[in-house]
């Protein structure tokens, strides 16, 4: 449910929450009660595990011809060595380089020719690759996914040239204010944690070699370390057939597998972090706290609340900030979720001259989450919204595959994106209560703000803040 929420969410557009206090403002007369809440037509998912260890998970969903395969293994950026941050989102792009069979022009040709292209991803806690192909090609492209899981070999002159491609992305991203947020919000709340690195280093890129994307497969790249999810128009005693097949003599070395990430210490300052930016007209805020893991009970009560707060476009921060005031134009909010770790995000890019006030208002919304119970119309609005963003994700094939991927990564079972939705649908006020109180107090936050120094540091000033500048 967390993937695509952001996009599609500006599709279930409703009525808009007042901004202040628990008023709200009322919606034109004549309008209909909400209908019945139709039930969610959720997958079901076929589980297996082969002999050398490798989990299978298959959805048949009829219509459209097509299967999105997704496989993933643990250790991501999580798992890099300390001296080669973000070396998996290298190890993920020549992942489809050259295997001991096919060049990477026949991986790319062979895929094509049976609809789809490659894609890998590093995320934190894992590795992921996957093709959308079509149905009656599924034997084809499984038999190119399966060698380059089995069989990579990163040759020299493909790795040199995805370094440099690498290192221009990476200046590209180093451009962008919210990319700089990002890296400085997980930095100062996770520390020397594994979690606080979400990129590669300009260092790190120049430094690594294909020898050591070799040694990181061969350490990462294993059948009891794995999953392959197919979502599709298939039958899955067949595709599972086909997946005994061509992955079957896939072997796990005798080596222990990588160490779990240790839970991070939930101990992030109350501070500002200044990240300069010269000459910037605007300010980028982002303010993080540890939320809840996505297996924990309070979870689907933190969305909810998050939803509430600022993940939806009716939320009482977009209202106030954008809407009401006109201080920003994209503000929101997230849950985002780790193996090990849960946060609490808010973002907003705001106008130099309101860097104080947007602050300010945050902060109002934080702590109203914290001491204000939600109206049973924005409870109602919530839920639905929620459930409305779950129903088009499973409609999409490749995004319910890559769900199901990242909750296996995340340690959740496969039933996981059923339940989901009926503990959205079981939330109470008072849960969502409990939720605010716990996550939301603006005191428990760590605030990044992107822009010009001395803007921000007169910005915060009257807060009484701690203010320092990262280096």
């Amino acid at each position: 449910m967390r993937i695509l929420k952001i996009i599609v969410a500006v599709l279930l557009v409703a009525s808009c929450a007042a901004a202040q206090g628990s008023k709200e403002q009322p919606l034109p007369k004549g309008l209909p009660p909400y209908g019945p809440q139709p039930p969610l037509r959720v997958p079901q998912v076929k589980t297996t595990k082969l002999e050398n260890g490798l989990t299978v998970w298959l959805v048949s969903l009829e219509g459209v011809p097509k299967i999105a395969m997704v496989a993933a293994v643990h250790g991501g950026l999580a798992a890099d060595p300390k001296d080669r941050p973000g070396l998996s989102e290298l190890l993920a792009d020549t992942l489809d380089q050259g295997t001991k069979s096919r060049t990477a022009r026949q991986i790319a040709e062979q895929l094509q020719g049976a609809g789809g292209d490659f894609a890998g991803r590093a995320s934190r806690d894992g590795i992921t690759v996957s093709t959308n192909v079509l149905a009656t090609d599924a034997g084809p492209a499984l038999a190119v996914l399966a060698d380059v899981l089995q069989n990579a070999t990163f040759p020299d002159s493909e790795v040199a040239l995805a370094k440099r491609n690498l290192s221009d992305s990476l200046k590209q991203r180093e451009a962008q204010p919210r990319f700089l947020a990002d890296r400085a919000l997980s930095k100062a709340m996770f520390g020397d944690s594994p979690y606080g690195v979400v990129a590669p280093t300009q260092e790190s890129i120049r430094n690594a070699t294909a020898r050591e994307l070799r040694t990181e497969f061969a350490r990462r790249f294993r059948p009891d370390e794995a999953v392959f999810v197919a979502v599709g128009d298939m039958d899955t005693s067949k595709m599972e057939s086909l997946v005994r097949e061509k992955f079957g003599s896939w072997k796990a070395p005798q080596t222990p597998p990588i160490a779990e990430t240790p839970r991070p210490a939930e101990t992030a300052a109350h501070a500002v972090f200044v990240v300069p930016r010269q000459g910037s007209v605007q300010t980028t805020l982002a303010l993080g706290a540890f939320g809840p893991l996505a297996g924990d009970p309070g979870y689907a009560a933190a969305d909810v609340a998050n939803a509430i707060y600022g993940g939806t476009f009716s939320s009482r921060l977009i209202t106030n900030i954008r809407e009401d005031k006109g201080y920003t134009y994209s503000p929101g909010s997230s849950l985002q979720t780790y193996r090990e770790a849960g946060v609490l995000r808010t973002q907003a890019d705001v106008r130099n001259a309101v860097t104080a006030p947007s602050f300010n208002e945050i902060v109002y919304e934080l702590n109203r989450m914290a001491t204000t119970s939600p109206t049973e119309e924005e409870l109602t609005r919530a839920k639905r919204s929620l459930l409305g963003i779950q129903a088009l994700i499973l409609q999409l094939r490749g995004a319910v595959a890559r769900q199901l991927a990242d909750n296996w990564m995340q340690g959740l079972p496969a039933d996981q994106i059923s339940v989901e939705g009926q503990k959205i649908q079981k939330v109470t006020a008072a849960d969502v209560d409990a939720a605010g109180q716990k996550y939301f107090p603006a005191m428990r936050m760590a605030v990044v703000a992107v822009g010009e120094e001395k803007v921000i540091k007169q910005a915060f000033a009257p807060f009484g803040i701690p203010v320092q500048t990262m280096p």
